[in-house]
């Protein structure tokens, strides 16, 4: 139902406004790593952004995997005017993923889970024509995360002892990039 939802305030959205964009994440695509969106007018300065990204790699290196997903709503404030110059955004979403934690790279464990984010995203968008333009931006913000840790090696079991999941919040930058993005 609330899929449903979404995906009718989605539609008259895209319908009721005219400045609404698809969006490719360039930058992430380098990495083979899919990034796309689409962001639409909700107000005189404000959007309304939601992407998702996703790695598919199993490792970078046939070792450490490196898989997970992402789902980024965002509301959007324009300094200058929408789609031109600098903007702030906040979002809120959830992530799933298989993946050695950044403290970990050096060891033989990984984790797999889930978890959410609250975060700023810092952008910049470039006209380049009157339907494409570019949105160059960061974001970072609080990851809570909740996970079993194993190993990579073929030991068995977990490497935690949390009964459950195990949990684990901090502070990181987890966005960015450069999307190409075309007016509908």
């Amino acid at each position: 139902m609330k899929k449903i939802l979404i995906v009718i305030v989605l539609f008259f959205s895209i319908q009721s406004q005219s400045q609404t964009f698809i969006k490719f994440n360039a930058a992430t695509a380098l990495l083979a790593i899919p990034n796309v969106g689409i962001e639409t007018s909700i107000g005189k300065k404000m959007t309304f952004s939601v992407d998702v990204m996703a790695s598919f790699w199993e490792s970078f290196n046939g070792h450490n995997p490196m898989k997970f997903y992402t789902l980024t709503p965002e509301v959007r404030y324009h300094f200058k005017e929408k789609y031109d110059g600098f903007y702030v955004g906040g979002h809120a979403g959830p992530d799933i993923y298989e993946l050695q934690k950044w403290n970990y790279w050096d060891s033989n464990k990984y984790e797999h889970g889930f978890g959410y984010r609250l975060g700023v995203t810092v952008g910049y968008n470039i006209k380049i024509s009157e339907k494409f333009l570019l949105d160059v931006f960061a974001g970072a913000g609080w990851h809570q995360g909740f996970y079993k840790g194993y190993y990579n090696d073929g030991t068995p079991g977990r490497y935690e002892k949390a009964p459950n999941w195990n949990k684990s919040g901090e502070w990181l930058p987890y966005r960015g990039g450069v999307m190409l993005s075309y007016k509908l």
